[in-house]
């Protein structure tokens, strides 16, 4: 795809160069991740999301290549390819110009214009479009033969075909798009007697919005009562304005002949034109808010995948449950499972059981933190650990899909000896430990911060999400001693079954010393090694440098500042002070560039530096159920899921609460992602309480002072009086009025 280089470079502002880079290296084997840290100064330090623009532009131009290339093809073995027809091809730049032109010469399934023209009326058809002032009647008669009864069959049959040709006209289906882009709406309506069936879409009943305003969520909740079964929905602009076009080309005159290409005219656009674009954009539509959805379901992954980890400790993880009690495991700083047993908080009789269990265990086992699920009963299993008063921190944590993961054949697989209420429990203590490290064996769809993701198109959700997943963590890094073949699989130019032989090679040896042993492991090649081995991690090896993003193909460059130092490379790692007087131009060469020089100096003052902060302690109010909310409380919450319109908040009573976008901030916000994040802690007013729907309204913003009101310019308060002021004496006026207020 090299060859597009130019035209992607001009699409997203880059030079030709980068463009160029980016492609070849893609077609040399190299990942997204590898492309973006280590080349750099082939690529022109472009990042990931460039670099994945880059490869999508790319893949666009191909396909419409291709399509372009199909068309002319199929229109040459027809011999209807002509110079001005191959001009038109060619100044077509989007795949919706080249399928109108071709059209007129794409096969079809018959036709009413087909059948017409077989029995003889295309010569009456364009009599009738030249509208001259004839008797149209008189000259549909000469037409009549054992196909064709009447006059009125005749004079049909040539409005069918004038209808296909409106149809198949390239600049009225141009103009026609341009105006449904415009001013066209959607419209939904509840089909008969589905009212209370689909009670749930009510918004949806009698709803209009321009297509070019309507946003995403809104898009894919119509579109979701269309497919089952409650709405009928319709994309038009207003009649009027859409017929104005093609008779602004096809009408001529103002007679009998006029009047039937003005019938035909309006069949074209009801029976042909009309739902072949609805068609169209109800694809678009449905393609940019798959998109959009898509988008927010990924943003919301990564921060979910970097979310903050508490580190290496000693674990007591508990699954909570009223009638089946809770499940307890303990783990090693490593995760692994060293204990698992059963405990009863809620039945009065046991509770004095398992506190002794619980004291138990944490002196046995020398637990150092508490990890609860925040599910069923959660909240409550909290105020038992608390109440035992251990003085040990104690985390709530999303066990958003632990019940998946604990009923996978990955679970199967790392606890083949365990029930599925022990791997869960497990899976909470773990992502207390490293959330990256245990949701990567999840389905990114079952972690619960999506957005309609079970409406938009799964082939590039999946792909979307594994390619989030691998930018993660590639990111923070992998530990190659301690990681799981789930997380190894995503690390670059591995894969699963380079995952798999690495655990089995790992197993053989112990452990490895080196990154260079991974050259021993069977089928991982110089390629695979040059694509991982700056992701893969060695905390306590032969080399120092193992431990860093510092590839191996840059530890001579390493060596040479040591050198050029005179201190060894050990003394060099962490050295700030030292690193901070090092003149990087000293040391660029044709092999290494000042970008890839400045990003090792940077690695080398903190080594193996995790991007993630670590896990911090959040308490929720006093408050346990829905039915504590009052409307006017002020509470702490923990952002768990962002949406284009407004953002999910836990405030501790199993009920998320929505932030709607307009009451995040004092400010106009349009993404809520650029102003909240995952798991960002904040403060709540209580809005509204619905208990029988469980909804519950909160604001972010009124628990914020407003912004106080910048000092104007009598000059400026006299342009804002009045957008539009008649004259000066209006804003003059509108002013005072203002001051008086």
């Amino acid at each position: 795809m090299i060859e597009f280089a130019s035209q992607v470079a001009g699409k997203l502002n880059i030079r030709t160069q980068q463009a160029e880079a980016v492609l070849e290296l893609l077609a040399e084997g190299a990942t997204i991740p590898f492309i973006a840290r280590y080349r750099k100064d082939r690529t022109g330090a472009l990042d990931e999301v460039q670099i994945q623009q880059v490869q999508e532009e790319a893949k666009a131009l191909k396909e419409f290549t291709e399509r372009k290339a199909f068309i002319e093809k199929t229109i040459t073995e027809q011999d209807k390819m002509t110079e001005a027809l191959q001009e038109k091809l060619n100044k077509a730049t989007t795949i919706a110009e080249l399928e109108d032109i071709y059209l007129p010469y794409k096969p079809k399934r018959k036709t009413k214009a087909q059948t017409a023209k077989e029995n003889g009326l295309e010569p009456l058809a364009l009599l009738v479009l030249e509208q001259n002032d004839i008797d149209v009647v008189a000259e549909a008669e000469k037409f009549i033969n054992e196909k064709v009864k009447s006059a009125d069959e005749a004079l049909q049959g040539a409005r069918d075909i004038i209808a296909e040709t409106v149809n198949e006209d390239a600049q009225v289906r141009a103009k026609l798009r341009k105006l449904f882009e415009v001013t066209a709406t959607l419209q939904s309506k509840v089909l008969a007697d589905k009212e209370q069936e689909g009670i749930k879409y009510k918004d949806y009943f009698d709803f209009s919005e321009p297509i070019h305003k309507i946003p995403s969520h809104r898009i894919l909740a119509v579109l979701r009562g269309f497919l089952e079964g409650f709405l009928r929905i319709s994309i038009a602009p207003v009649e009027e304005d859409a017929l104005y076009i093609p008779e602004q080309l096809y009408i001529k005159g103002q007679n009998a002949s006029t009047d039937q290409v003005r019938k035909a005219i309006k069949d074209a656009y009801r029976r042909l034109l009309q739902p072949s674009l609805e068609t169209e954009f109800r694809t678009a539509l449905k393609q940019k808010a798959d998109e959009e959805a898509i988008n927010v379901f990924a943003e919301n992954l990564r921060q979910l995948l970097l979310s903050s980890p508490l580190g290496s400790k000693r674990t007591l993880a508990i699954d909570p449950g009223y009638r089946t009690g809770c499940k307890v495991v303990c783990l090693d700083e490593k995760g692994e499972l060293l204990h698992n047993d059963l405990i009863y908080i809620h039945e009065g009789n046991k509770q004095y059981e398992a506190e002794h269990i619980i004291k138990k265990l944490v002196e046995k086992f020398q637990i150092q933190v508490f990890a609860i699920g925040d599910g069923t009963a959660g909240r409550e299993t909290e105020q038992f650990i608390k109440k035992l008063k251990l003085n040990l921190p104690v985390f709530l944590v999303n066990e958003d899909g632990a019940s998946v993961y604990s009923a996978s054949e990955t679970a199967r697989e790392e606890f083949p000896n365990h029930d599925v209420t022990v791997r869960g429990a497990v899976s909470i203590g773990r992502r207390l430990m490293d959330p990256l490290a245990e949701l990567v064996k999840i389905d990114p769809k079952s972690i619960g911060v999506g957005q309609y993701q079970h409406d938009v198109n799964q082939f590039r959700l999946k792909e979307k999400l594994d390619a989030t997943v691998v930018s993660c963590v590639n990111q923070v890094g992998v530990n190659l001693n301690t990681a799981s073949k789930h997380l190894l699989s995503y690390v670059s130019g591995i894969g699963n079954t380079l995952a798999d032989n690495i655990i089995k090679y790992r197993s053989e040896i112990g452990k490895f010393s080196e990154r260079k042993q991974l050259l021993k492991v069977p089928r991982l090649g110089d390629k695979a090694f040059e694509q991982a081995a700056g992701f893969l991690r060695i905390k306590e090896g032969s080399n120092p440098l193992d431990k860093s993003s510092v590839h191996p193909e840059a530890y001579e460059l390493v060596e040479r500042i040591a050198v050029d130092n005179n201190v060894k490379v050990e003394e060099l790692i962490g050295n700030e002070k030292l690193i901070n007087q090092i003149d990087h131009k000293k040391f660029i060469t044709d092999k290494f560039g000042e970008h890839t020089v400045r990003d090792v100096l940077n690695e080398l003052k903190k080594p193996g530096l995790d991007p993630r902060s670590e896990a911090q302690q959040f308490e929720f109010a006093n408050i346990y159920s829905i039915d504590d909310v009052q409307v006017g409380m002020v509470v702490p919450g923990v952002v768990t899921n962002i949406t284009r319109f407004g953002a999910f908040i836990d405030i501790g009573v199993k009920q998320d609460g929505l932030v709607h976008v307009s009451e995040i901030a004092h400010q106009y916000v349009t993404d809520p992602n650029e102003a909240l994040k995952l798991n960002q802690k904040v403060e709540v007013k209580v809005l509204e309480v619905d208990v029988a729907r469980k909804r519950i309204a909160l604001s972010i913003k009124q628990t914020q002072d407003a912004p106080q009101r910048n000092n104007r310019s009598p000059k400026s308060e006299i342009r804002n009086a009045k957008k539009e002021p008649a004259s000066m004496d209006d804003a003059l006026a509108a002013l005072k009025n203002r001051f008086k207020k």
